[in-house]
């Protein structure tokens, strides 16, 4: 993994450290022309594994997880990540698979990221 590429997994694992309570155990983030994806693995809470173990408590911890990384990043872009990549942050696209406990994000930038 390269330097940039850490840089911007620090970015997120603080972000969703700060608001979930709980970082990610394991971030890859790759770039791909004006685009950052990135797969987490291990983002769960105990509480939130604990709801999660029937199908409505799943989809709660689905539609929470989701909608509130994008209101979070809608409301500031954390920083450095614009430094960090060069460009400014447009869109953010967040899913989680909660039975694998693993999310995936594509962050959507301005123009294309520079890979050195």
């Amino acid at each position: 993994m390269g330097k940039k590429e850490a840089m911007f997994n620090e970015i997120v694992r603080k972000v969703r450290k700060e608001h979930f309570g709980k970082g990610p155990e394991s971030i890859r983030t790759t770039f791909v022309d004006n685009m950052a994806v990135s797969v987490l693995h291990g983002n769960l809470t105990p509480t939130e594994k604990f709801i999660a173990q029937t199908p409505q408590g799943s989809d709660m911890v689905h539609l929470a997880r989701t909608k509130m990384i994008q209101q979070v990043y809608a409301e500031k872009v954390p920083d450095g990540m614009e430094e960090v990549v060069g460009a400014k942050l447009l869109y953010l696209f967040s899913d989680i698979k909660v039975e694998e406990d693993m999310a995936v994000s594509v962050f959507i930038f301005d123009r294309k990221i520079d890979d050195k």
